[in-house]
């Protein structure tokens, strides 16, 4: 009977936590209330004409990225999740974004990596393409030009496929 009160809190602190989620935010919603509820933004980004984006990233572990922007009052006036494979495909422009553009839209990568065939850098993303876990991989080369965009299957470790390991 101990353990009945720790999960009625537990619970009540899940379903508290509901109306938290950054895409949950309203539209007019001001930037102090917007902390508040949702803590500091991994990233803050300014905008041209005078906006700012908060940008709330569940990277590396989670899979998601919000982009909340602010117009010159403060007030959210978009609210977007950028990790899908819709928006990185038709959004992310190869050959045109920078390194900036792509931190300003989908913030600090899970992985950053260097391979033998590529002169510059990996920056690899996880998202969720229904509900199989996936990966983009933005490669930027030394100049920081986004040079190729490539999706793959998120590895996971199969346990029932090697019985040795612990």
């Amino acid at each position: 009977m101990k353990l009945f009160p720790a999960l009625v809190v537990s619970a009540a602190v899940l379903l508290g936590g509901c109306s938290v989620l950054p895409e949950r935010a309203a539209l007019g919603t001001p930037r102090a209330e917007i902390e508040s509820n949702l803590g500091r933004p991994t990233m803050v980004h300014v905008l041209p004409g005078g906006g700012t984006r908060l940008q709330y990233s569940g990277q590396p572990a989670g899979p998601w990225v919000h982009n909340l922007d602010l117009g010159p009052d403060g007030r959210l006036v978009r609210n977007e999740q950028v990790m899908e494979a819709n928006w990185l495909q038709q959004r992310i422009e190869v050959g045109r974004w920078t390194k900036d553009d792509v931190l300003r839209n989908l913030g600090r990568p899970a992985l950053v990596e260097r391979v033998a065939r590529f002169d510059g850098e990996i920056w690899t993303y996880r998202f969720l393409e229904a509900t199989r876990p996936r990966q983009v991989h933005v490669h930027l080369d030394p100049a920081g030009l986004v040079r190729q965009l490539m999706f793959s299957d998120e590895p996971h470790y199969d346990d029932s496929a090697d019985a040795s390991h612990p």
